[in-house]
């Protein structure tokens, strides 16, 4: 057994989980290690996203969201600077597509209004072409601070400064159990035991499965909603400048079909919320017994589908047929046609879902003894990353009595 005790041990190594051992390095004076399940960083949620640094559009004012989002931005732009990360502040589109729409675009432009965005602004159809030539609507709200960027560069590079810092990053160290020995925990993992003297659950998709390994009750259960993608091809891709978003369901914590440039190059029209039979499920075909029987028997998971399986059946058929999501595609831009689209990847949402059936629709942390459990980190958790992990890290040095460095270390 190992013999070393780290202050803290961070189990997830994306973007929120890296995240938040690096602010832990910069802030206390302690040894931090970061257990990732896979052979590499970012590899689920963080890895399989489209890139967008959101602006705190959508997010009622006050939330956890809003304030880390606001940010948050700020935060990671500067880091990326910093740190020789590309990104671009390329703005985005949001379309009305019909009169109903038009009191939720209202409702938006306060909220950002209320969250500090500033030059946010109403469009009828002309206004929106001079953005976005291409784009079909009745009325638009241009957000300027929206950006693109590979998240998985980011996580990167926080890597590389955790380890600059003295901590330490175990790929292929999937949390398996925990007991206590003393005063310490002993983690049991795929490469052995690990012992700290604390821990912080950034686990993502297996978030609430660690929460009960460790003996605390996460009070919500992880459901998996896939996020499918398609690929513009050229000519099409030229139809896009940048991003174009419709008005969301504001039931729903999903933004819609959209269409967005990514800082690599290309257009992808995504994604659309299908339950996922795998909480690692990125393709149709990827089921799992136990994952799909465990959402199967949780009783929120039951109280949605009878309250919203009409929409649940549509969004399997736009997963199942591409005339289907072209269309979705074409509410937003005509030109695009069949033929012009190819699939792309697919990502994994980790949903946490309340017994009652609700969706959270923010941060959902839980702290226990000696632990931080973070059960819910929604978008725009890769954008607030930063400051989600120092809001993290405060309640871990709170909670663990860590001792605060005098200043943070010299950035590189």
């Amino acid at each position: 057994m190992e013999q070393r005790c780290w202050d803290v041990v961070v189990v997830g190594g994306g973007i929120v989980g890296v995240a938040t051992a690096m602010t832990l390095l910069e802030r206390f004076r302690a040894s931090v290690c970061v257990l990732e399940a896979e052979d590499r960083l970012a590899p689920h949620q963080t890895g399989h996203n489209s890139g967008v640094i959101h602006s705190g559009l959508y997010y009622r004012p006050g939330s956890l969201k809003a304030r880390n989002c606001v940010e948050g931005r700020r935060l990671l732009q500067e880091f990326c600077e910093r740190e020789g990360v590309p990104f671009e502040v390329c703005g985005k589109l949001v379309v009305a597509l019909d009169p109903e729409e038009i009191p939720a675009l209202e409702e938006l432009a306060r909220r950002g209004a209320a969250n500090g965005l500033e030059g946010v602004r109403e469009l009828d159809l002309s206004g929106m072409r001079e953005h976005e030539p291409h784009v079909a609507g009745i009325r638009g709200l241009w957000v300027p601070q929206t950006g693109i960027v590979d998240f998985t560069g980011v996580t990167l590079a926080m890597g590389r400064r955790v380890e600059e810092l003295g901590g330490e990053i175990r790929l292929g160290s999937r949390f398996l159990s925990v007991r206590r020995d003393g005063g310490r925990l002993v983690l049991e993992t795929a490469s052995g035991a690990v012992r700290a003297r604390s821990l912080v659950n950034c686990a993502g998709l297996q978030s609430d499965r660690v929460a009960r390994r460790c003996g605390v009750d996460p009070g919500v259960r992880i459901v998996p909603f896939r996020g499918e993608y398609w690929e513009l091809e050229e000519p099409a891709a030229r139809l896009v400048r940048n991003l174009i978003y419709p008005v969301p369901d504001p039931g729903f914590p999903f933004l819609g079909v959209h269409l967005t440039r990514m800082i690599g190059g290309g257009v992808e029209a995504g994604p659309n919320a299908v339950l996922a039979l795998k909480r690692e499920g990125y393709r149709r075909t990827s089921i799992s017994a136990r994952d799909t029987l465990e959402t199967l028997a949780w009783p929120g998971f039951r109280r949605l589908a009878m309250r919203y399986w009409r929409m649940g059946l549509a969004e399997q058929w736009r997963s199942l047929s591409k005339a289907a999501f072209v269309r979705s595609v074409r509410r937003l831009v005509p030109e695009v046609r069949g033929e012009h689209m190819r699939r792309g990847g697919a990502g994994v949402r980790a949903q946490a879902l309340a017994p009652d059936g609700k969706l959270l629709d923010d941060f959902h942390i839980v702290r226990g003894a000696g632990m931080v459990h973070v059960l819910n980190a929604p978008s725009p958790a890769a954008t607030a990353s930063i400051a989600i992990g120092r809001t993290i890290a405060a309640m871990a040095g709170e909670d663990f009595g860590l001792e605060a460095r005098p200043s943070p270390p010299p950035a590189r």
